[in-house]
């Protein structure tokens, strides 16, 4: 077993108080026994001090990750607008489509709250490890951005993206079941498998970054694509593809969509909401650096307050119908939200489509690769590796518990869920058992009361956490040997396609291919080797056999000649 880098708990002076009573009361009865206290060293208080880090660290996924699946549309539909047309879901965003959208938003933030419920129960109660789970960052954008599109201006609806995740879940259960998870992973290349996760980092930086799902630093030029943003909301202007007709009639290309606010007419660097949201960036910035357990909840709860009151010029309530309206849900501040339109929303119709199977398959790459690295990694942290056999205590149901709690993530209209690196703080706090995990789950269980106050969370508050976030997945490039060309372009391709083609799958189909074509050549000549070694062996083996064989008649010549001489003698 791996030495644990945590401390254990000792039963000295702590024995003689009043939580000591309680501990050793625990640790005798079922629940001590059954979660194996002793054995792992350490406390009931512990685990519980543990878990509440744990869920500290973690609680920003309950408002990003629904901000970022509510960019989708959800369920919504031109239907839904109080003027439908085709464009009526685009900037300007009619009132009609724009209620939809807050209304899937807090569908959604009950939806991440429920599934990390399910997810940590099963990881604290059957597989007894210390993991927390929620829906995954990275595979959240890749299916709000890419699959589903902004709101639906991908290549699948989100009902079927649904779809497409419940399948890769399921098929994710049986690989876990039958023992193929760990070796699948191996297949992938080292490059790839070591950069991915720094590319999806810069690929949610880049979305924390815009206007729309964070900051707004990065704006768009005609130009250059990207520039410099941070302008007022009153500055900025929507952008969409046009054909000019010879009469000078101007209308909107086809299969184009409208992007609103995201073209800065002036005032650069002038919004009141960016500084905020960097006042927001630092303050997570400087708990990160002093080791401040619930660092990103500190720096969104921290602009989220400061956005609450109306009349400011940073209030995420406008005094507009949309403002109102979202001021008068965020006034009941507890409220048992039921999902109404999230839930069971599959549709396997466009299971038929190549998008639908390319959806599946990265979806299905990236918790083969992420979740079972996470597993792998928060387990040698924790000490319950065994160097000798590869493998970690409770291994089995680990891996069965973030493959079930896709399966009823989806089904309940959220992205694949995963185990968490932010486990990592409860593990530090002392945390070895399931107790931390299923403390987790008490947390976000809390979390199901509290929707209106999730649902006021601003995108600006929202957008350094994701940037962050971006920065600690970064850790993994300095693993790349980038002096080895044949694995630097791999995991370079990888990094920079992600957040350029806006694509988590474009990034591996680049990385995966740019290996395979850069080792072709040596490939071919070791085949090539090996297949003229194996005829020269042949070839050899047969003039041996030719000339044994010989041999052998010779000899047997000789003998029946000297037997017919005796003979005759």
């Amino acid at each position: 077993m791996a030495n644990p880098i945590i401390p254990t708990s000792g039963n000295g002076d702590e024995a003689t108080t009043k939580l000591g009573r309680l501990n050793a009361a625990v640790e005798r009865s079922w629940v001590g026994r059954r979660f194996r206290l002793a054995a792992r060293g350490t406390t009931f208080t512990t685990e519980l001090r543990a878990g509440t880090a744990t869920f500290l660290t973690m609680a920003y996924i309950l408002a990003v990750n629904a901000s970022i699946l509510s960019d989708s549309g959800g369920t919504c539909t031109v239907d839904d607008c109080q003027a439908p047309s085709p464009r009526c879901k685009f900037p300007p965003v009619d009132p009609g489509y724009a209620a939809c959208v807050s209304r899937v938003r807090r569908d959604l933030i009950v939806a991440t709250a429920a599934s990390s419920v399910i997810g940590s129960f099963i990881m604290g109660a059957f597989a007894n490890l210390p993991l927390a789970l929620a829906p995954g960052m990275g595979t959240n954008a890749y299916f709000a951005y890419t699959v589903v599109g902004f709101h639906g201006s991908g290549t699948l609806p989100y009902r079927t993206a649904l779809a497409a995740v419940f399948l890769e879940g399921l098929i994710f259960l049986f690989i876990s079941i039958v023992g193929l998870r760990s070796k699948l992973a191996q297949f992938i290349p080292k490059p790839v498998r070591i950069s991915s996760s720094a590319g999806i980092g810069l690929f949610l930086a880049f979305i924390g970054l815009q206007s729309n799902q964070g900051l707004g630093l990065v704006g768009f030029s005609s130009s250059t694509l990207v520039t410099l943003g941070a302008c007022p909301a009153s500055e900025r202007a929507s952008v969409a593809p046009v054909i000019t007709f010879p009469n000078g009639t101007v209308a909107l290309m086809p299969g184009g969509t409208v992007s609103g606010g995201i073209l800065c007419l002036s005032g650069r660097m002038t919004s009141p909401t960016f500084w905020l949201a960097v006042v927001g960036f630092l303050i997570i910035a400087f708990c990160l650096i002093k080791n401040v357990k619930g660092a990103m909840i500190y720096g969104i709860l921290f602009v989220t307050f400061i956005s609450w009151p109306r009349s400011t010029g940073v209030t995420v309530f406008p005094d507009t119908p949309a403002g109102d309206e979202s001021f008068s849900y965020f006034k009941k501040v507890f409220d048992v939200h039921r999902i109404q339109s999230t839930a069971g929303a599959l549709d396997f119709s466009g299971a038929g489509k190549g998008f639908f199977w390319e959806a599946l398959v990265t979806f299905l790459y990236v918790d083969i690769l992420d979740t079972t690295g996470t597993l792998y990694s928060m387990a040698r942290f924790a000490g319950f590796m065994d160097d000798a056999t590869g493998e970690f205590e409770g291994q089995y149901f680990a891996f069965m518990s973030d493959a079930t709690a896709i399966v009823f993530g989806s089904l309940l209209g959220t992205s694949p869920v995963t185990a968490f690196i932010e486990s990592s703080t409860g593990i530090r706090e002392g945390g070895r058992t399931g107790l931390t995990a299923l403390t987790a789950a008490v947390y976000f269980t809390a979390a199901l009361f509290v929707t209106p106050l999730l649902a006021s969370i601003p995108p600006w508050a929202v957008g350094p956490p994701l940037v962050l976030v971006g920065v600690m997945m970064m850790r993994s490039v300095a693993e790349v040997d980038w002096v080895d060309m044949r694995q630097a372009v791999p995991a370079f391709l990888t990094l920079a396609l992600m957040p350029l083609t806006y694509s988590i799958a474009y990034g591996l189909i680049g990385g995966i291919g740019s290996y395979m074509l850069l080792h072709s050549w040596d490939w071919a000549c070791d085949a090539a080797t090996k297949l003229g070694y194996r005829r020269k062996v042949g070839a050899g083996e047969e003039a041996r056999a030719i000339t044994e064989m010989n041999s052998s008649g010779s000899a047997g010549g000789s003998t029946r000649e000297h037997v017919n001489d005796g003979g005759h003698a």
